[in-house]
């Protein structure tokens, strides 16, 4: 999916395009995915030169750890990125992308942390903590 892809929060206040190729969508069941979420993350990424934002007046970061910062809708809470401080990409949630579907899995990390109301049978590696792909807070 390394056509330019379009994509917003619910409200339309926060939209974007990303014009690079996108990694392979990583689900986190980490405990500040899950608590921020209600679930995990379902999260791809792009080189931070190519995003384009329109709206990132609306958009609200919480520094959730001294490693990286969460970026949300500050008018509907839709959840929007994670950006680790010292890296030169962005993850972005899968599902805020107007048209998902060139998307496709490519693992899961943290599932040592993961709750216990469901599974993870689709066949995707699976990492106690991090995969050794990318950079992530070692919680």
């Amino acid at each position: 999916m390394d056509k330019p892809n379009k994509g917003s929060c619910l409200c339309g206040g926060v939209r974007f395009t990303t014009t690079g190729p996108l990694r392979g969508v990583v689900y986190c069941h980490c405990t500040q995915c899950r608590k921020q979420s209600g679930h995990y993350y379902a999260a791809t990424s792009v080189a931070d030169d190519e995003l384009e934002i329109e709206g990132s007046e609306h958009i609200t970061w919480y520094a959730a750890s001294d490693f990286a910062r969460r970026g949300f809708c500050s008018c509907c809470g839709s959840l929007l990125f994670w950006k680790a401080h010292s890296e030169p990409d962005i993850s972005i949630m899968a599902g805020l992308f107007d048209d998902p579907n060139g998307l496709a899995g490519s693992c899961h990390i943290f599932v040592g942390q993961k709750a216990g109301h469901y599974d993870i049978d689709d066949g995707l590696p699976q990492y106690e903590r991090s995969s050794p792909d990318f950079v992530v807070a070692e919680e």
